[in-house]
């Protein structure tokens, strides 16, 4: 339950964070990487929120995959058609395909796997040491 009850924390924290960027900061290339990883964290907490017991690697897969296959999504053209029509969508599809996201994407999927990795092994180490002692 604690572990669900992060997920959704992290989520709805990095979408706050995604929004103030989005509607705040000006357009540059440290926003747009600072949104890109965001955007990444709250898939990850979303996930992790919905699926709590998928190991971390299961779930930094495809939080890489979702990202990457978004971002590749883009390079049809629907994203930025359908922004014309519902402009909030950009925060989900974005508009335009840039390579240096996918770089992005990867950088921060592979290092939430790593920090969930580490807490997720640490807890259970703890628990083991604790149930025998």
């Amino acid at each position: 339950m604690r572990r669900r009850l992060l997920g959704a924390a992290v989520a709805v924290l990095a979408v706050i964070c995604g929004l103030a960027v989005h509607l705040g900061a000006a357009d540059t290339a440290a926003s747009d990487i600072t949104g890109d990883a965001l955007y990444v964290v709250a898939v990850w907490g979303g996930l992790v929120a919905l699926l709590p017991r998928l190991s971390s690697w299961l779930i930094g897969a495809i939080v890489i995959a979702w990202s990457v296959g978004v971002e590749l999504f883009q390079l049809t053209g629907l994203p930025v058609a359908w922004a014309g029509e519902w402009p909030p969508i950009v925060l989900v599809f974005g508009t335009v395909f840039d390579g240096r996201d996918l770089l992005v994407y990867g950088v921060t999927g592979a290092a939430l796997f790593v920090m969930d990795a580490t807490v997720r092994g640490s807890i259970s180490r703890r628990r083991a040491t604790s149930a025998t002692v």
